[in-house]
């Protein structure tokens, strides 16, 4: 058979779920159809799911039908939830995103369909409640084409085959495939799975899936139009979930990219696989191997986070979805020690949690992407470790960049030690984070020396000197430095380096050239008529934007556009008071942008950059067989290299 393995992804409410119900019933890998609103879901298992009536964990199922072995991935369909999300498209070979023929393409639906670009993940899209009143089939396909793709098009078949309106719009995506349809005016089946494969068509079912309406087409397509994977024969595989089963123990998930995994076989360094697992629903069942292709967890390992590559498989990319609010914990009457405990465990399970502690302020604090996950954290605390804790009102992540060049140096020399570093930092593109290189000659700094440099700047998390928020979207490159072959350590370069980056960034704030920057929603803002005037104020008053206001049917007007989070946070509050709770504001983070407010922020936060000493910008030179510490401002007079013109 055909083995794939295939992830379900949607905004929420567009029936990702009832719709995962449904293909495991007509597949008969269950007797009845669950239902999220009766919390009986197969793959909504945890109280947590069923108490909330929303799926928060990614869950697996398996089942077959016709020639297919699909292994089926249910992911959460809330955007507080979406790093959970984008751990699993990693290891699919495809997706299916689920469309509200009501709602249409919403926010979460287009940074869901980035993500799948992203990892290049072939899809097909069910437009899903087709029963419900508002549904508009043939508005929602038109939506789709112009909004994600041309190649979204309507694989209902006709006498077995694809409708000619179909053909025609395949062969449009690529050259060649036209070419050769102009020619015989037919397109060959395995061509329109490759193009699936290429992501250049997406084949588009419709239905009502809480009526098992449309199922069986899609069915019938998943076994057509996809291809078997073809997998390496080594072992590899990727890392995609950390959790924990009822007795406590740590569980890996991992999907299998080559050869196959047995029972005490070494995949870390210093661990062997004590079992294997294959979880179906809530239940799981031991297996003697896991082979290609095959989705498994492996009970009892340690160090082990979503993203790891196993085998000969690399590591994954960063993650894109990132929390952009920073809330503190407070213990309440609860031991500050048993919760800490309990965060780590969830921070294990979850990284982007970024679980932090200040041992100065004695404060916990944690990274999340909004208020709903900050609820399903506290509820976690309580039903799993029994700790009862409520967290401040939450802050906004910042970061810092630069909006020009700056060479920075970095000096460190007390007695019997000597480096001396000079770096460029160059603004980035938009969400390039930090990226580190090299164009210093081996002559100037050996090659050892060099790399002592690039893997100290990847070994923190360097600081902006505004308001001491993670630097980002910039270019850092070693452009000079000097060694002393008698006195010259690892541990020096570590020094002198981490001082030219705040160096730099010193120089760069005396001439203004240090940016804030905040994350901003996009946003759809569903209003009547006659509130689009106060609609617009508020989002005028927020510092954001908005395009003209469009129909959305029953006398409301779409409003969409960009706000920056720190005014929009709280905002639906609002909306749904002055709407009389008829109005509907769907919000997902589109990145970081300028702030909008930067004099303000930099203001409240104080920040005084030179007294932050485990980020000092100041050098240490030596004189008379003593070291002695030099301000910022005064190292370009005092460095040793000369500065590259």
């Amino acid at each position: 058979m055909k083995q794939i393995t295939a992830g379900i992804v949607a905004h929420v409410d567009a029936g990702k779920t009832t719709l995962s119900e449904a293909l495991l019933y007509r597949a008969g890998a269950v007797r009845a159809v669950g239902r999220v609103d009766n919390g009986d879901a197969f793959l909504d298992p945890d109280a947590l799911e069923k108490a909330r009536g929303i799926t928060i964990f990614s869950h697996q199922a398996n089942l077959q039908f016709e020639d297919v072995a699909l292994t089926l991935l249910d992911t959460p369909g809330h955007v507080d939830f979406a790093s959970q999300t984008e751990q699993v498209l990693s290891v699919l070979d495809y997706a299916v995103l689920v469309v509200s023929a009501a709602a249409g393409v919403q926010g979460y639906t287009r940074t869901l369909w980035d993500l799948l670009q992203r990892y290049q993940v072939p899809t097909f899209i069910f437009v899903n409640k087709l029963d419900v009143p508002g549904a508009d089939y043939a508005r929602t396909l038109a939506q789709l084409q112009a909004v994600l793709s041309p190649g979204c098009l309507d694989f209902t078949l006709v006498a077995g085959e694809l409708a000619e309106a179909t053909q025609e719009g395949a062969a449009l995506q690529d050259d060649a495939v036209l070419t050769a349809y102009l020619e015989d005016g037919h397109l060959p089946e395995a061509t329109v799975q490759a193009l699936i494969q290429q992501r250049r068509v997406f084949p588009v079912y419709a239905g009502a899936a809480l009526k098992l309406t449309g199922v069986d087409d899609l069915m019938a397509g998943l076994s057509r139009w996809t291809q078997a994977p073809q997998f390496a024969a080594d072992f590899g595989a990727r890392v995609f979930k950390i959790s924990h089963d009822a007795k406590g123990e740590r569980l890996t998930w991992v999907r299998l990219t080559g050869g196959a995994l047995h029972p005490k076989d070494q995949v870390l360094p210093d661990q062997k696989v004590n079992q294997l697992r294959v979880y179906d629903g809530a239940k799981a069942h031991a297996v003697d191997a896991l082979a290609a292709g095959d989705v498994g967890v492996l009970p009892g390992l340690t160090g082990t986070f979503p993203g790891l590559g196993l085998g000969n498989l690399a590591d994954a990319a960063t993650p894109v979805m990132q929390p952009v609010l920073t809330y503190r914990l407070d213990p309440l009457a609860e031991d500050l020690h048993a919760c800490q405990a309990a965060l780590a465990i969830l921070n294990d399970e979850d990284p982007q949690l970024h679980v932090s502690w200040s041992a100065h302020l004695q404060e916990l604090r944690v990274q999340l992407m909004g208020t709903v996950q900050l609820e399903v954290l506290q509820q976690l605390l309580q039903e799993r470790f029994n700790l009862t804790v409520a967290f401040d009102q939450g802050s906004i992540r910042y970061r810092e960049t630069l909006t020009a060049p700056v060479e920075g140096v970095g000096h460190f020399e007390p007695l019997r030690h000597y480096s001396e570093v000079h770096l460029l930092l160059e603004p980035g593109a938009p969400g390039s984070g930090l990226v580190f290189d090299s164009d210093c000659s081996l002559e100037v700094l050996g090659r050892n020396w060099q790399h002592q440099v690039l893997t100290s700047l990847a070994a923190k998390e360097h600081l902006g000197v505004l308001i001491g928020a993670p630097l980002t979207d910039l270019k850092i490159t070693l452009i000079g430095g000097r060694a002393s072959n008698v006195h010259s350590v690892g541990g020096d370069f570590r020094e002198a380096t981490w001082r030219a980056v705040r160096q730099g960034l010193m120089m760069q704030k005396q001439v203004g050239a240090c940016r804030l920057l905040e994350p901003w929603y996009a946003f759809q803002l569903l209003v009547s008529q006659t509130q689009v005037g106060r609609a617009l104020t508020d989002i005028q008053k927020m510092g954001g934007t908005s395009t003209a206001p469009e129909p959305a049917g029953a006398e409301l007007v779409r409003l969409s556009g960009t706000a920056p989070v720190s005014e929009m946070q709280g905002y639906s509050q609002t909306v749904r008071a002055y709407t009389h709770g008829q109005g509907q504001l769907d919000c997902v983070v589109a990145g970081y942008q300028p702030c909008h407010d930067q004099e303000a922020v930099v203001a409240a936060h104080a920040y005084a950059p030179v007294s932050d000493l485990p980020n000092t910008p100041d050098s240490v030179f030596c004189a008379h067989g003593a070291g002695y510490p030099v301000a910022w401002d005064q190292v370009p007079a005092m460095a040793h290299c000369p500065y590259r013109e």
